[in-house]
């Protein structure tokens, strides 16, 4: 990336680690919190780290960073959560310079989503980004990669169907209690948690049961009575919460918390309950199924589910793929001209001098100098020759690297070291 004047470190990197590799409780261990996540850049800003965007999903956790070597950003994971390195490289992916641009845009366009055309991903990079940018750690080469990732994410939802139809981990969440409970309509559901995963499970809920007996609970009660008044349900306090799981047939948990919120403990019913754990980390600890009548079922297992929506998304992959390439080669369009930027610039200085010297002469030589006249006539011959020559290194046809040597060498321009 150095080559591209981009950056003070030489390599652009996306690390991290998804479900595709690792479990649900490995993921947990790599997990960031909002407070992990401003921990993690404030860190980053003291090992002079230039430029980097965190996000930590149900499915992955990545950074996306300027560095002379990853293990730089891998500190600054493991040291802001619970994962080890050992743990990491079992299970991570270390990608560089185009492989991590390419990385961001499948990440960013949904195809490397867990169920494949899920965009959630993007709304996260976007509030990451804009939390770098806040802290002084998004460069320009940083912002203009996320936003021709929002532009191509942007484009395959409005010019394909990849993400038709309802399939996302909240609708897979309501499938599953369909296919696996009976009279639905009639149980009592309680959700405990008000994250996003768990706000449209329970829009799905309501939307596709008819279900009038569910109940919300969240530790802020104020978030469960906005979500709430919205679908016309059920709000209790936190200190319900065991009560309100004794009354219920469904809980479907979705806290967000860094550990286990609900154990064997606090379940005190002998009737069957069937628990859904949409958490990372998992918020269910796996001791509950130590109970009669108690079945659980994490997320992992939810995002399996698949039909015929999710099987006719796969036809629009290529499509996809197609307008990624056409807005990465515009990006790497914008990344050659950070490559001649300096040596451009340089000239145009180079340019400047010779105008000033020349027109101290003619002002000495002739008694009625037309000063501004010729100051604008100069200029504009200035901005032709130096247009010219950056047509001409963009031309396809040249070599780049050779132009800009020849450029330097006729012109006797300095090596330009400041990056732009």
């Amino acid at each position: 990336m150095q080559k591209y004047n981009v950056s003070k470190s030489s390599y652009f990197y996306a690390i991290g680690l998804s479900y595709k590799k690792a479990d649900a409780d490995i993921r947990g261990h790599f997990s960031l919190s909002e407070e992990g996540k401003l921990a993690l850049l404030n860190q980053a800003k003291e090992n002079n780290i230039e430029s980097l965007v965190v996000t930590s999903t149900c499915n992955r956790t990545e950074i996306y960073g300027f560095a002379q070597h990853p293990f730089q950003l891998i500190k600054l994971l493991c040291d802001n959560t619970r994962g080890t390195v050992e743990e990491f490289q079992e299970v991570a992916y270390i990608y560089k310079n185009k492989e991590a641009i390419s990385h961001m845009f499948r990440v960013g366009s949904g195809l490397d989503s867990q169920i494949l055309g899920d965009f959630e991903i993007i709304s996260q990079l976007k509030i990451s980004a804009k939390l770098s940018r806040k802290h002084g750690l998004l460069n320009p080469f940083s912002e203009r990669l996320i936003n021709a990732v929002i532009q191509a994410s942007k484009r395959i939802k409005n010019e394909t169907e990849i993400s038709s139809g309802a399939t996302s981990v909240s609708f897979a969440s309501v499938q599953y209690i369909f296919n696996e409970v009976e009279d639905i309509t009639n149980k009592n559901i309680l959700l405990f948690g008000t994250g996003k995963i768990g706000r449209n499970t329970c829009e799905n809920l309501v939307k596709h049961t008819k279900n009038e007996h569910i109940t919300l609970i969240n530790r802020t009660k104020t978030k469960a009575e906005q979500i709430a008044g919205k679908f016309n349900l059920l709000v209790k306090d936190y200190s319900n919460l065991q009560e309100e799981i004794t009354d219920s047939d469904i809980l479907i948990v979705a806290t967000g918390a860094q550990r286990p919120t609900i154990d064997k403990h606090i379940i005190q019913s002998n009737k069957p309950l069937l628990i859904l754990d949409l958490s990372i980390p998992k918020n269910v600890d796996e001791n509950v199924l130590e109970l009669e009548g108690v079945k659980l079922v994490h997320l992992d297992h939810l995002s399996q589910i698949t039909d015929r929506t999710l099987e006719a998304r796969k036809q629009h992959i290529p499509s996809a793929e197609a307008i990624i390439e056409e807005v990465k080669e515009e990006f790497n369009g914008w990344l050659e001209t950070r490559k001649f930027a300096p040596t451009i610039k340089a000239l145009k200085h180079k340019l400047n001098d010779f105008a000033t010297a020349e027109l101290d002469t003619q002002r000495k030589k002739i008694s009625d100098f037309n000063e501004s006249q010729a100051e604008i006539i100069s200029n504009n011959i200035i901005q032709k020759i130096t247009n010219h020559f950056a047509h001409h290194l963009k031309d396809d046809d040249v070599s780049t690297d050779e132009s800009l040597e020849l450029i330097k060498k006729v012109f006797q321009l300095e090596p330009s070291t400041k990056n732009v």
